[in-house]
């Protein structure tokens, strides 16, 4: 198959739109909940609980946004306005303070537990902008402006951002006491002025791609297309797929919103961001030129390899605790999730039905986040419903995270393979007429 040539402008866009886009959502997705453990010392009830309300959000929002932005044939001023005011929503959790609260909540009995409700409430809000432009109208554009020849290249280029994204905020965090109240209120401030500006960016640098409109007469019928029976029939691959990714999901929402945590206050690792670095790094270059190997060999050659490097490093952090172990277990770990979101991302897009990408856009949510961020994030505090706890110097208790959420993880991901297996079927079940016909 001949390659089709991006331009200079597209990948400038990709680039910066999705790094910048991951970087805010890894302050909500890992840092979020070091806000609330820190600030408001949170349970991991209650950061679950967080996780859960955030993706709903997210699935929702996505389904009705990316439903619209197909209604209306416009994706770029869905993403610049949607960065602009979700930069505004970050921006405005520097408010979200122990002082700010006792003047608004006076009578309040706890300014702890009112600071954790805000912060679950305005997650939900910066949730609703932010997937309104990254999630919906962002995602659609990407898969808009490629094709099956170029799909998985684009694809290594968006699925190593998240990877970079943690780095750029481990480095740039390094600098702060993440104790003091002071330190969010200007790590909030940046990230959100920085995606202001990359919303008013944008405005001079995206193309709007051409969105074949014809069908898409009412947005109620968009907004339920994919969930219709006939459709699930006319697409069974990628429901299938989708159903798989959500499996992929739930084992990465098991660790994924106490993994922060665990390195800091379990392993007393307070230079965990210099142990993280390379690892980062490393998975990064590992992730872009996996995204290249699905153009060749496609979902069936590149998913196992992914969750063989991902159940490694799952091992690897149950089983040690030691610095060198460690960096490589979170090596594998995040190599292999980042591959196989790489995969089933480059998947997805390969089976969505062209000129209904928006449509489709709040099903993929509902498989990559709605599902996982309810059933991952409720399994790791299940794990965690026994877990050791310490006393702070005000007397206020935490949670200790242990090493089951990864065992847990591991066991969930298992369910990846027999889930795989009915999408490779039903692409057997697809080719056969094909190879009959030769």
């Amino acid at each position: 198959m001949k390659r089709t040539k991006l331009s200079p402008r597209f990948w400038a866009a990709l680039t910066i739109f999705s790094l910048i886009g991951q970087i805010a959502w890894v302050v909500e997705n890992m840092y979020f909940n070091v806000f609330i453990y820190k600030m408001f010392h949170a349970s991991a009830e209650a950061i679950s609980t967080m996780v859960a309300a955030s993706a709903v959000a997210a699935a929702l929002t996505t389904l009705l946004m990316g439903a619209l932005s197909d209604k209306l044939g416009k994706r770029k001023l869905f993403i610049c306005g949607g960065y602009i005011l979700w930069g505004v929503s970050i921006w405005s959790f520097a408010l979200i303070r122990t002082d700010v609260i006792g003047k608004l909540f006076p009578a309040a009995v706890s300014a702890a537990s009112v600071g954790v409700s805000l912060v679950i409430v305005m997650d939900c809000v910066m949730t609703f902008f932010g997937s309104t432009a990254n999630d919906a109208c962002f995602n659609a554009w990407v898969t808009d402006s490629t094709d099956e020849a170029n799909r998985g290249a684009a694809e290594g280029v968006n699925a190593m951002m998240p990877l970079l994204a943690i780095l750029a905020v481990f480095g740039g965090f390094m600098g702060f006491d993440l104790d003091q109240a002071s330190a969010w209120v200007t790590i909030y401030t940046v990230i959100g002025l920085v995606v202001i500006a990359v919303g008013v960016l944008g405005l001079f640098l995206i193309r709007e791609p051409g969105i074949d409109r014809s069908g898409n007469r009412s947005w109620l019928r968009n907004l339920v297309y994919g969930f219709r029976p006939g459709v699930m029939r006319e697409h069974p691959a990628l429901y299938l797929t989708l159903a798989a990714f959500a499996v992929f999901n739930i084992s990465i929402q098991i660790f994924m919103p106490y993994l922060i945590l665990y390195y800091e206050v379990s392993l007393g690792m307070e230079d965990y961001v210099l142990i993280m670095a390379p690892a980062i790094v490393l998975a990064a270059a590992a992730t872009f030129f996996y995204g290249r190997l699905y153009d060749r060999f496609h979902f069936r050659g590149t998913l196992l390899p992914a969750l063989g490097m991902l159940c490694g490093g799952y091992l690897l952090l149950y089983f040690t605790q030691s610095t060198v172990p460690v960096f490589l277990g979170s090596l594998l770990m995040m190599s292999g999730y980042l591959s196989g979101m790489a995969v089933f991302g480059a998947k997805v897009r390969d089976c969505t039905p062209v000129g209904k990408t928006g449509m489709f856009q709040g099903l993929r949510i509902v498989g990559q986040v709605l599902i996982p961020g309810v059933i991952g994030p409720w399994i790791g505090a299940w794990v965690l419903r026994n877990a050791e706890t310490i006393v702070g110097s005000d007397g206020t208790v935490s949670f200790i995270p242990h090493a089951g959420i990864f065992l847990a993880a591991l066991i969930a991901a298992f369910f990846v393979v027999p889930a795989a297996s009915l999408v490779f079927r039903s692409e057997r079940k697809i080719n056969e007429p094909k190879s009959n016909n030769l």
